[in-house]
């Protein structure tokens, strides 16, 4: 915990990391419930244990700032703003979805919003990123775009081409790398040649930097100077978060690649949920008894969006053929 940084956030912007923490948990828990019970189907990839980087990197943001991603969007998503019941309903696959049920789990977007997806293939978001930054230096926007990825997205091809012209070009791109260690069931060292992975910017002689993504407060701190730099002199950064996911790389997979005290020491250990309201409690920010009334807003906040995917419509019939590009 970046307990000595953290005075740099006053106690309203602190409590509002720790409630929107506390909302991406409980949204994506209730989610991979709602996909037992077979509210919907298909690919479903959950971010739980990773969001003290989604709410570290939104804090920094402004409205008009632009954020790509790769699957693991549904907190990314509600963090640039769009509605939790949008989301709830986007992957229930119904009409009042962000993308009216058409989309689904790996497909979130809002164009108002400037969240522009949610990728379903491994690194496609990084090279859109790039034409992203091209626009905001075309029409000298001040602005920046945000492309979040996984580790293993750090070596497919249209990585290194994306990351080569954002470099030439000086485009404002920020590269974040959610470096949670496992590329689906394989431990990133075995198929990786740097332990690094900021070390990739080197070859382009890319502005570049780590940190921990289980610290908020961290996360904020560190992309905070990121982005005031990157305003300015309108360079591409090249991000290493260090993070992980508590849950299988979807809620297919067993996770039986890792051993079950591996998971438990970082819940223990290292929960950016807890390691912040435990800062909270130390400093008197917060009781015991706050964080629990915290936590039980975020459950009815999600409670209430899941009751509002349920009684949504479906999209109807004569809708099926339409936004398909043939």
């Amino acid at each position: 915990m970046a307990k000595s940084k953290a005075k740099s956030l006053d106690q309203d912007a602190l409590v509002d990391i720790y409630k929107t923490m506390c909302l991406f948990r409980r949204f994506e828990e209730r989610v991979g419930l709602a996909y037992t019970k077979r509210k919907f189907s298909g690919f479903c990839h959950l971010h739980i244990g990773q969001e003290g980087l989604a709410v570290g990197v939104q804090s920094c943001l402004r409205d008009t700032d632009y954020m790509i991603s790769g699957y693991r969007s549904h907190t990314q998503a509600i963090g640039k703003g769009i509605e939790p019941k949008r989301v709830m309903a986007e992957l229930f696959g119904k009409v009042e979805g962000c993308c009216r049920g058409k989309g689904g789990s790996m497909h979130m977007f809002s164009e108002p919003l400037r969240f522009l997806g949610g990728h379903g293939i491994v690194g496609g978001q990084v090279p859109l990123a790039v034409g992203v930054g091209f626009k905001i230096r075309y029409r000298e926007e001040d602005d920046i775009c945000v492309c979040y990825m996984g580790d293993a997205a750090t070596n497919q091809g249209q990585f290194f081409e994306a990351m080569n012209m954002a470099a030439t070009w000086d485009l404002p791109v920020l590269f974040i790398v959610e470096n949670n260690r496992y590329g689906m069931g394989t431990d990133i060292k075995r198929t990786t040649s740097v332990e690094h992975l900021w070390k990739r910017a080197e070859a382009f002689d890319m502005a570049h930097s780590d940190c921990d993504g289980m610290d908020a407060i961290a996360v904020h701190e560190h992309v905070s100077e990121i982005v005031q730099k990157m305003r300015k002199d309108k360079k591409p950064h090249f991000m290493e978060a260090l993070t992980y996911r508590y849950r299988g790389h979807s809620v297919s997979d067993p996770g039986t690649y890792r051993t079950k005290k591996e998971v438990e020491d970082f819940q223990k250990n290292k929960d950016p949920i807890k390691r912040l309201g435990k800062y909270f409690v130390s400093q008197k920010i917060a009781t015991e008894e706050q964080l629990k009334e915290w936590d039980a807003e975020a459950k009815a906040i999600v409670k209430a969006a899941e009751e509002f995917a349920d009684n949504a419509e479906n999209p109807p019939v004569e809708e099926a053929f339409d936004h398909v590009l043939v």
